[in-house]
């Protein structure tokens, strides 16, 4: 029997983000149940698995969205675990941010590096 759209985005999302992911749908259910649904369906369950991208490529997007849009930190703690799940090494993380200075400058930059410092102390990368 084919899997419906939220069993394979939370499949999907488990497999990237892990607890993170499970923890965001958790936090929306008293709140927006409808939006963690949205989230695991039209995310995870449709952008996710379609063809065409590795999902290191599709982390790496998504990271770099985020940082570009800015005052999306918890967005991108959520995902730059899920880059490192993925396989994403950390130098390249800190490189994909580094790319973006020239076109959204600085300030969003640092904020996404701290936030990567953050995760990586966490995981015992750093110091």
């Amino acid at each position: 029997m084919e899997k419906n759209l939220f069993e394979k985005g939370l499949e999907q999302l488990k497999r990237i983000d892990g607890e993170g992911g499970k923890n965001v749908i958790k936090s929306l259910e008293k709140i927006a149940p409808d939006v963690g649904k949205f989230i695991v369906e039209f995310a995870f369950g449709e952008i996710y698995t379609r063809e065409g991208l590795s999902l290191q490529e599709r982390e790496m997007i998504t990271i770099t969205s985020l940082l570009t849009s800015g005052g999306c930190e918890p967005q991108l703690e959520v995902h730059i675990n899920g880059a490192l799940n993925v396989g994403i090494t950390p130098g390249k993380i800190i490189e994909t941010f580094v790319q973006c200075i020239p076109y959204v400058g600085f300030p969003k930059v640092l904020n996404a590096i701290n936030v990567a410092k953050k995760i990586f102390v966490e995981r015992k990368i750093l110091p």
